[in-house]
């Protein structure tokens, strides 16, 4: 059987910050049978991931494509393989059978053809689909990975989260306060600031926009320093935080969205305080801890049964909605999780 299958694709290498009009849909005519002797397996996409860090790969040059097999360039007219859920049509490869519900690398379109790379098969486990994009998938994990395994936090200790109201950033928030940490967020409007107090539990919360000195809003905060941070933002936040840690501190670098489209904003921290504070400042890619993806899937499950967890999700309907649900990534308009569900199962 044959059908159409829309995609979306960039019209050049993107070297600023995007724009809707960047990108175009391409259409294919598709075969949803697997040729005989072939391994591919053939999915119809359901929820596509909508993540920033895609930036990287569109530009004309970015480091991240030389260092990470997850995040290499991507050329104009190229299909844009993405993070999602979707279901097996068919299948060569006998891990995985038709109506296999998976989770992994698929495409910003209506149908994928995989090879098995980064593809698993998954349980929903009574929970929407669009959770295993988010909650229970790669974003829930990064804030997982980046707190313990990075933060190695102890009860007590005081938290400040910056993109606190972004995919990682509201879970990292609410990982810490059941772990027994004092928070702080930032955040970008005055309903993100409530819905991160008010719904998560946030100790404090404050909206950067509305702050002329980072570094003296910080002092406010944490008037006894700061033990863990976790960064989603890199630039200026990332300077006023280094020079409010703590002896011992630790700083989780999960992403520079700042600096992503504007090399200006490249973070200069004072490089005596890490030195002299003994301050840990670390890297890291969710895809380096899969092996804690049943220690977190066990604790977040439990949390979410028990509603100490909450999902904050940002769904927009229909791929024709892709690429304003990314450009939308870079003017904060997101709260939560932006994911795009692209067909109904």
């Amino acid at each position: 059987m044959e059908v159409t299958n829309n995609y979306i694709v960039i019209k050049a290498q993107i070297d600023g910050e995007p724009q809707e009009n960047d990108f175009e849909f391409k259409t294919e005519p598709f075969s949803l049978s697997v040729k005989p002797g072939s391994k591919d397996i053939i999915i119809k996409n359901l929820y596509v991931s909508i993540d920033p860090y895609q930036i990287n790969r569109m530009k004309t040059v970015s480091a991240s494509q030389k260092t990470s097999e997850f995040a290499v360039g991507i050329s104009p007219g190229e299909v844009i393989d993405a993070y999602g859920v979707g279901k097996v049509v068919a299948s060569g490869n006998p891990e995985f059978e038709k109506d296999d519900y998976v989770v992994g690398l698929i495409s910003w379109g209506e149908y994928y053809i995989s090879k098995g790379f980064m593809l698993s098969k998954f349980d929903p486990m009574g929970f929407p689909l669009s959770y295993h994009v988010g909650l229970l998938g790669l974003s829930g994990l990064t804030a997982y990975a980046g707190f313990f395994e990075i933060c190695k936090p102890k009860k007590g200790e005081k938290v400040f989260v910056s993109a606190a109201a972004g995919s990682v950033g509201n879970l990292v928030g609410q990982y810490a306060k059941h772990f027994g940490c004092y928070v702080v967020g930032c955040a970008g409007s005055p309903n993100k600031v409530k819905l991160l107090k008010e719904k998560l539990g946030f100790d404090e919360v404050f909206n950067y926009k509305e702050e002329h000195d980072l570094n003296s809003a910080l002092q406010r905060y944490f008037p006894n320093g700061i033990d863990i941070y976790f960064d989603n933002v890199g630039g200026k936040t990332l300077e006023a935080a280094i020079s409010n840690m703590n002896l011992n501190g630790r700083v989780a670098l999960c992403g520079v969205i700042s600096e992503y489209t504007d090399s200006g904003k490249r973070a200069i921290p004072d490089m005596l305080n890490v030195v002299y504070k003994r301050i840990t400042i670390r890297g890291f890619l969710a895809g380096d801890y899969m092996n804690l993806f049943p220690e977190f899937l066990t604790l977040t499950i439990d949390h979410l049964r028990t509603g100490k967890m909450h999902v904050l999700e940002d769904v927009s309907i229909g791929l024709e909605n892709v690429p304003s649900a990314f450009v939308g990534l870079f003017r904060g308009d997101n709260v939560g999780k932006r994911i795009v569900q692209v067909a109904n199962d």
